[in-house]
C-alpha cells in the first residue's frame, strides 16, 4: 500500500535525508572512530552507543527514501465547505460528550496527542467529504463504533508549519 503524500510532505522528507547524510552521519561516523580509539570493544559502552546512533541514523534514510520512492503524491483540494485535508473541524464526541477540535493531515504528519489526525484513520475517514451539522459514524473494529457530530469546519492549507512524526 502506497502512502498520500503532499508535495510538501517530500520536500520535508527530501530535507531531513539532506540533514542527515550531510550534517548527521559524518558527526556520527567521528564518533564512533572516536569511541573505538577507547580500547577494548567488548566493554566499551561509549562504542556501544555511538555505533547505536549511527545505525539509528542510517536507518532512519532508508525508511524516508522508501517513504519518498513508494509515495503517492495528491493534490490539497478546496472542498467548499466540507471537511477536507488540512482543515480544522471542531466535533461532539457523543460517547464521551465532550467537544474537541481536530485536523485531517496525512499520515507522515499525524499526532494524535496534539489533535492532528490523519486521513487515513477511522475519525479521519469518517469526517473527509462531511459537511457542519452532519453526524457520522466511527468504526473502530467488528461491531464497535461511536458517533460524532460536526459542529464547525475552518479551513486549512498545506503549510509547513507541521512536523514530520519521527516514525
Amino acid at each position: 500500500m502506497y502512502d498520500e503524500l503532499t508535495e510538501v510532505d517530500i520536500r520535508k522528507m527530501r530535507e531531513e535525508i539532506d540533514h542527515r547524510t550531510r550534517v548527521l552521519r559524518p558527526q556520527l561516523i567521528e564518533e564512533v572512530q572516536t569511541a573505538r580509539a577507547f580500547g577494548d570493544l567488548s566493554e566499551n559502552y561509549e562504542y556501544k552507543c555511538a555505533k547505536q546512533a549511527k545505525n539509528r541514523n542510517d536507518s532512519r534514510i532508508r525508511y524516508l527514501e522508501r517513504m519518498i520512492r513508494t509515495a503517492k503524491v495528491i493534490e490539497v483540494r478546496d472542498t467548499a465547505d466540507a471537511v477536507g485535508l488540512f482543515d480544522k473541524v471542531t466535533v461532539y464526541h457523543e460517547l464521551t460528550k465532550q467537544e474537541m477540535t481536530l485536523r485531517i493531515v496525512t499520515t507522515l504528519r499525524q499526532d494524535a496527542l496534539k489533535g492532528l489526525i490523519s486521513k487515513e484513520s477511522p475519525v479521519g475517514q469518517a469526517l473527509l467529504g462531511r459537511r457542519v451539522g452532519e453526524r457520522v459514524q466511527v468504526t473502530v473494529g467488528p461491531g464497535r463504533s461511536y458517533g460524532m457530530e460536526i459542529r464547525a469546519v475552518e479551513k486549512g492549507q498545506d503549510d509547513e508549519s507541521l512536523e514530520i512524526s519521527t516514525y
